[in-house]
């Protein structure tokens, strides 16, 4: 059984992807930002998600995942992710949503809202 993070905010890795992001998914939305340290677009979209998520209060949690860190790098592979930062939004276990680069916060919400039933 999958029990949710008392956190919408967390970092994740290869190791726990599975059940903390894909499994998870299937109680809340989960978005998966896949950044890296020297990325300066990560860096700026970083804080417009995390006022995001806490605007959401819970109805949609964040994971980080900083891909060169251990085996990360492996996921984005997995998802064919060429640039960071990149989002991918999953529902239900499945990809419904992705954007690459930074957004200003009313784009993030808007691609919540047209991929999710959360407005």
């Amino acid at each position: 059984m999958t029990t949710l993070r008392e956190t919408p905010i967390f970092d994740v890795n290869l190791e726990h992807f599975e059940r903390e992001v894909i499994e998870a998914s299937h109680h809340v939305p989960i978005l998966a930002d896949f950044w890296a340290d020297w990325c300066p677009p990560c860096k700026a979209l970083t804080p417009v998600l995390e006022r995001v998520i806490a605007q959401y209060a819970g109805q949609v949690h964040l994971a980080k995942i900083e891909v060169d860190e251990g085996a990360n790098m492996k996921l984005a592979g997995r998802y064919g992710l060429r640039g960071f930062p990149t989002v991918l939004l999953f529902v239900n276990g499945e990809i419904v949503g992705r954007f690459v680069s930074s957004k200003p916060e009313h784009w993030v919400r808007a691609f919540i809202a047209e991929h999710t039933d959360i407005e």
